[in-house]
Formats: C-alpha cells, structure tokens, sequence
C-alpha cells in the first residue's frame, strides 16, 4: 500500500467518525486506531504502526522503514498491534514543536501541527538511522529557536534539474530547516518561465558559453542554458509544501539583469548593447529606474510568480547594484528631480518603495539583500543580511525584521578546510568549516528587545564554481546540518556532543545517498 493509499484511508476515517480500521493482505496486517486526545494527522507522510517488544521497539514494516530511514525493508510484519507507531496533534504545543515517546511497546510522536509531528519523525528517522530497528526507550521534548530556517540555492550560475531540485529540498527536510529560497534570476541566465515575456527564457536562459577558472580568458565553447516552465515550478512548490518547506522565490533587481536586459533591451538604460553574461562578477547594466515601463515590467513578471508562490515573502535582491548608468541617463535623472531625491543611492531606495508598495497590496512581503538600506528603506521589509552581520544589526536596531546569513558564517559556497588548492575542488575563496558555521550567534550585540527582530538564518550556496549537483551537495553537507542546530537551538554549547552526534547522522546521509564532504569526519577541516 502507498502512503497516499494510507492518507486517503485517514481522511475517510476522519470524515466518517471512524474509530480505526484493519488491512490484511498475506502476511502483512495494518491496523489503525484514532485514540482519545490523538488526531491523526493527513498530510503527514508516515501513518502505520509498527510491532514492540517491552522498552525497545523492533521497526519491520516496510513502508514506515522506508519513509522513516530511508532504507529498504523486507515485508515481515506477522501482526500489528495496537501499540505501534501513534502520531497525534496537540494544540497545546506551539505548531512547530513535537514530542517523541518511545517506551512500553510503542513509539508515540505528537506535533503542535502536522509540520511539528513531520519534524519529529525526523527525530526519530535519526534514531534509527544510530540504533537500528530496535530503539532505546526516551523521551524529546523539542521546538525550534528560530520560525525562518532556510537555505538558498543559486540556479543561474549553474542549472540543476527538478529531481535534483527536489533532492535539495529533501536535504533540507531531514534538517528540519523550512524554507527554501530559490534563486532564480541573474546575469548569466534567466530561469523561470514568465508567459507575458517569452524573450525571457528564450534568450534569457541562454549563454554562449562560461569562463573556465577563476575569470580567465579561457572559455569552454559549449552553450549552456535551462529554465523551469511554471508546471515544473509549480511541482517544486507543491513537493516543498509536502515537507513543510516554503519556496520563497528571487528575482533580481534592480542590479543584476544581464539576462533579462539581453532579452528585452529597452529595459536597460542604454537600451542596446546588452548579453547573457559569460563570466563571473558585478555588471554595469541594471534596469533602468527613470522609467515608468521598466516598472510594468518588473509588476507583470512578479504577478506570474505570485501566482506561482504561495510564500508570504517574495525576494527582490537588491544587491550589489552598480548606479554608473543612472548617473548618465536622462529618465534616471529626470527621476530623481521629479521625486525631489539627492542622489542614486535613494533613487534605488525609491525602486525598492515602489517595488515593495506593489508586494504589499497584493498581501505579499518583501526582502532583499542589506543593499537595500542603502538611501533608506521602510520599517516593513525584511532584511537579509549577507555582507556580514553589520547590515542585520543596523535592520534590528531600526525595527525591521532580519534573516542573517552573513558570508562570515553561512556562505556554503566558500572552502571546507585550510589546504583547499590540495583537498578541495576550485571555488570562490573563503574559509567556513563546520566549527564556524556551528559557533554562528546571530543575536550577537543586540539587546534583548532587538533580538526579536531576528526571524532567523539561512546558508547559501552560489554557484559559479559549483557546475554539479553532486558538488552542491558536497559544499552543502554536513555545514548545513550545523546551521540547522544554530536555528533550531539557540542555547547549543557544545561543539564536542555535535561532532559525536554527527558521527551517527553520517550514517543517514549514507543511506540517503547523499554526497557530503569528508574532511569535517576525517580531520582534515574543522
């Protein structure tokens, strides 16, 4: 039987005041039972209860094992009983929080919500990933510190398939993070359809070729290109929201825009001259802000991906806009005279008010990277601090809300261990082991008043020097699991316990098949 074979039976139990139901079928038997005080939960994607002995719990049913551990199973159930594995919901605890009891011939997990009870068969996915199918008797009690916990994934720089997509956002499912921020424009392509612009895509996916190295003049003469079609997103989004994660998309602006102004040149300030760059850095050519067409545009495109994105947030970038074409345009100028404005850094502020205004009436919120300060920016966007953590502090000091990703802590991208031209495959520079990524405080030299503007945290991993999903992995694990403790346990001390407790999740990673970097395991990073 399939879970979603399963699920159905749940909604059929609950709609018709069923009290519980049997299943045989050779020599398998499930049997289900909705108990006082428990609520069976629908949208969670393990539903079966699994036979006990005494204290220690002997897990054999196939579909739980391979929901759970991800390991394949034989079929040897010769009976269930009653006690088994019970999932339940509990109002009482916060939505994200969850308990797990196993003892007296049972395992009993209850949530505050099904996202709370989905991270607690995590919990227990982790437990028998160390002990096997029988299980020591234990109680949790758990919730996490932060409500963002995310990752980002550049797919401009390089283009990764749906699976591989849905393979990212199962990673971050076994760590418990909760959002998944997809980047999805840039100067070296262009990846979401957008129906009212087909340009996009049809040349905005494209470049002649990439840059070998670190921005040598040597290129490797093959085309690259690829997109997602709105059906294809609109998959990502619903498996996400399968595992409690939610895709918050970014679209560049007003920096960044090679691709789109190569599709669509008027857009630019120059209004010729533009490609879908080939190489690595910050572009002169950005979107111009004088006039008004650039803005249909930018609203014609984020209405398609509202309604491609459920996510409360919708991301605009904001990062590293070089102004040079604004300072020699006259629709730029003629802007800032028109808005009484002193200088480009606040004609970019105005792009951003103008931008978020629009979000906002469409019940939508908005964040960009710390770039967005700059000239000024309104109390109600969200700030995403990278270029450290000074922007998130000077956000959080001011009463916006912040996620601190700082490129000190959480850049996923940069190196693994001291010797990286020796151990590592070429990337962009930097130095983040697993250590740092574990010792991140992201309430550093906030008081406690400040400290509730921070939502949360969040790693990302660019990828000009990443052409694999293999090698995403490979910088992603097992960093990724160290900022998932930095968001989930705010009081977390002790570097030590976490080495020997990733000892034991390596095991899972391996079942999973997952590609990880060694060197945090065989001492050759931190």
């Amino acid at each position: 039987m399939e879970v979603k074979e399963i699920i159905e039976l749940m909604k059929a139990m609950s709609e018709n005041g069923m009290t519980g139901f049997e299943l045989e079928e050779g020599d398998w038997k499930l049997s289900m039972k909705r108990e006082k005080k428990i609520v069976a939960a629908a949208q969670t994607p393990v539903v079966m209860q699994v036979p006990g002995q005494g204290s220690m719990i002997q897990a054999a049913d196939v579909t739980v094992m391979e929901q759970v551990s991800g390991e394949n199973a034989e079929k040897k159930v010769s009976g269930i009983s009653e006690s088994g594995i019970v999932l339940g919901i509990d109002p009482a605890l916060r939505a994200e929080a969850y308990s797990l009891d196993i003892g007296q011939g049972r395992v009993a997990v209850t949530g505050g919500s099904p996202s709370g009870l989905f991270y607690g068969l995590q919990s227990l996915r982790q437990l028998i990933s160390q002990y096997g199918m029988r299980l020591p008797a234990v109680h949790v009690e758990d919730e996490p510190c932060f409500a963002y916990r995310g990752a980002m994934l550049d797919c401009c720089r390089h283009f990764f398939t749906v699976d591989e997509i849905k393979t990212f956002i199962d990673i971050l499912a076994l760590h418990k993070l909760n959002r998944f921020h997809w980047h999805l424009t840039d100067d070296q392509g262009w990846r979401i359809e957008i129906r009212h612009y087909p340009g996009l895509t049809k040349e905005g996916s494209r470049r002649a070729e990439t840059v070998l190295g670190r921005n040598t003049n040597i290129y490797d003469g093959i085309p690259s290109g690829g997109y997602y079609t709105q059906r294809q997103i609109r998959d990502v989004v619903a498996y996400a929201a399968e595992r409690f994660i939610t895709v918050i998309p970014e679209i560049e602006m007003p920096g960044h825009a090679s691709a789109a102004l190569a599709a669509y040149p008027w857009l630019g300030c120059a209004g010729e001259g533009y490609m879908v760059r080939t190489r690595w850095g910050v572009f002169p050519e950005v979107y111009c802000a004088g006039k008004d067409s650039t803005f249909e545009f930018m609203e014609n495109v984020l209405a398609e991906v509202c309604e491609l994105f459920p996510s409360e947030y919708i991301h605009m970038g904001g990062d590293e806009c070089p102004k040079q074409s604004w300072t020699s345009c006259p629709a730029c100028q003629q802007r800032i005279r028109n808005e009484r404005l002193e200088h480009e850094n606040e004609l970019q502020s105005y792009f951003v008010h103008r931008i978020e205004k629009w979000l906002n009436a469409r019940g939508r919120n908005l964040i960009g990277w710390d770039e967005i300060l700059e000239g000024g920016i309104s109390k109600t966007a969200t700030i995403m601090s990278w270029r450290g953590a000074d922007g998130g502090v000077a956000a959080a000091k001011a009463g916006n809300q912040v996620i601190m990703t700082p490129n000190t802590h959480c850049y996923l991208d940069y190196f693994q261990t001291q010797e990286p031209e020796r151990l590592e495959p070429l990337g962009i520079g930097g130095y983040v082991p697993v250590r740092k990524v574990y010792s991140f405080d992201p309430y550093d030299r906030l008081s406690s008043a400040e400290q509730s503007c921070i939502q949360g945290v969040q790693g990302n991993i660019w990828t000009e020097y990443i052409a694999s999903f293999a090698h995403a992995q490979h910088m992603a694990l097992p960093r990724l699991a160290a900022l998932a403790e930095v968001g989930w346990a705010c009081d977390r001390r002790d570097f030590g316990d976490f080495t020997r407790r990733m000892t034991v999740f390596r095991k899972l990673y391996d079942k999973c098949g997952y590609r990880y970097a060694s060197y945090f395991f065989d001492g050759t990073g931190e």
